[in-house]
């Protein structure tokens, strides 16, 4: 048996290369970021090439810097930003556009038309999401129309959509697939029936011969070809979404258990197994994965802005020089500062699913700092984390007593002790914090036998560090209260 499992985090600001061994441990990591492209307010893009010469660099540097021999390497597995969409010309292997992410609002125009056209119930009953610009298909139409207008030299048949598993694995192997957990976030997807949506497509004038093909988030999707992987031919057995693939890092694999990823956005989901439902309170209903033809579904809270928001304060305000700093800036702030942020910089995610709403800032006095903002930045992260937890206890008729975590952002003690206390939830630190690369490692050495099963999987789970919730219910509903008044006046100001 070979060393190593490779996991491939195709992340929304940076592409990660992580080598882990049987024991679940990181062997070695690569990561690079790649630019971003803001050409209108709302509008957020990336580089189809940018990423794959980014992946390539990091596979390079793997190889040179960590000194990993990729003959070691058992399978490799994909993980990614999910619902970014892409589409590319097979006749110059060459993206037509650039990747339209999934926080991007560009599409909001045709998304407002498909809801005033009435099928917004017909998407949800089959594919459990609301139409909103954050999934696929509306950035699918967007890109067709637009570049269809300045060239006619474009053939349909020629073209590939793919969220970025798709375009990768297509560079890798010449391969146009995805998995179940990718395609059930493009609304498009019938994720009762699982098959692309003959009438949904109809209904949005998008050519099915443009989709992958679906197939188990954990399964042979291809071999690399050598002459684009550094003369190796390496089995890529796992594709998943990155918070799917988090789920399963984090062991959830038996129903009522919670997840939260603290990244560029915030994403909570509960295992749901084999009952999916439809939310009726702005949770999505998705597809967790899928393994020898079983599926998992989960309900998901999906949150715009968690760690996007402490960039700001480095980039925008610049009130920190790294990330790292807005835990001791914040700490300065005085206790009793009443100042609340919405970080409404794309619309609100879940439960509202305002995409009109824009960022405020609540309760600014002359002695407000740069301390007080930074500590509402983190405060609203915790804040928008209890938004979804409500929801998620209240759908499910679960208390939920423990949350597990990961992320850049769980590595903030004073985020991680006030998300405690403002849910009165314990939170559990994942040991190793590329959980997202994890889970598809794990979900890629179990199509290969390199791990046995899931059981064996649990085997390794570690929690890093635990916090409980120390504050009294009374301040705790108090500050509760003023945030939802503060969210409240955001949809209000437009």
């Amino acid at each position: 048996m070979k060393k190593y499992i490779l996991a491939l985090d195709l992340g929304t600001t940076s592409i990660r290369a992580i080598v882990f061994d049987k024991s679940s441990n990181i062997i070695a990591k690569e990561q690079k970021e790649f630019t971003q492209f803001f050409p209108y307010n709302g509008w957020v893009e990336q580089d189809g090439k940018e990423i794959w010469q980014t992946l390539q660099t990091v596979i390079a540097n793997l190889m040179v810097n960590q000194h990993i021999d990729l003959a070691d390497i058992e399978s490799i597995g994909i993980t990614n930003q999910r619902e970014t969409t892409l589409i590319w010309d097979v006749t110059t292997g060459l993206p037509i556009y650039r990747a339209i992410v999934w926080q991007s609002m560009q599409t909001n125009d045709i998304c407002e038309t498909w809801k005033k056209n009435g099928y917004e119930e017909l998407v949800k009953s089959k594919t459990g999401l609301p139409i909103n610009p954050y999934f696929s298909a509306s950035k699918i139409r967007w890109i067709l129309d637009h570049v269809k207008k300045s060239s006619k030299k474009l053939e349909i048949s020629n073209l590939r959509f793919g969220t970025i598993d798709s375009w990768i694995l297509w560079k890798l192997t010449g391969e146009h697939k995805t998995d179940v957990s990718n395609a059930s976030r493009t609304m498009l997807y019938n994720i009762f029936d699982l098959c692309w949506d003959k009438q949904l497509c109809e209904t949005f004038g998008i050519d099915m011969q443009l989709l992958p093909e679906v197939c188990d988030s954990s399964y042979l999707f291809a071999k690399t070809n050598p002459n684009v992987f550094f003369h190796y031919e390496i089995p890529i057995c796992a594709i998943a979404g990155d918070q799917q693939a988090s789920m399963f890092g984090h062991g959830c694999f038996e129903p009522g258990i919670v997840k939260n990823t603290y990244g560029t956005g915030c994403f909570l989901l509960m295992n749901i197994k084999d009952k999916p439902y439809l939310s009726q309170n702005g949770l999505l209903t998705t597809i967790a994965w899928s393994i020898d033809g079983v599926v998992d579904y989960a309900i998901e809270g999906s949150i715009f802005v968690g760690g996007s928001a402490v960039q700001w304060l480095r980039d925008s305000l610049q009130i920190i020089t790294t990330s790292v700093e807005s835990e001791s800036l914040a700490k300065q702030a005085k206790e009793d500062h009443g100042v609340f942020f919405v970080p409404a910089f794309v619309g609100l995610g879940s439960p509202y699913w305002d995409n009109e709403a824009k960022g405020t800032i609540f309760g600014l006095t002359r002695g407000a700092g740069k301390a007080e903002i930074a500590r509402a930045t983190l405060d609203s992260i915790a804040y928008q984390t209890r938004d979804v937890l409500e929801v998620i206890a209240e759908e499910s008729k679960q208390e939920i007593h423990r949350l597990r975590v990961d992320g850049g952002a769980s590595e903030n003690e004073l985020l991680m002790q006030f998300q405690a206390d403002i849910t009165n939830t314990d939170i559990d630190v994942a040991h190793i914090g590329e959980t997202t690369a994890l889970g598809v490692a794990y979900l890629a050495g179990l199509a290969t036998g390199f791990w046995k099963n899931q059981q064996e999987i649990l085997q390794y789970r570690q929690v890093k560090k635990s916090y409980r919730g120390k504050m009294s219910e009374i301040n705790r509903n108090q500050l509760y209260r003023k945030w939802k008044k503060a969210v409240a006046a955001t949809i209000l100001f437009k």
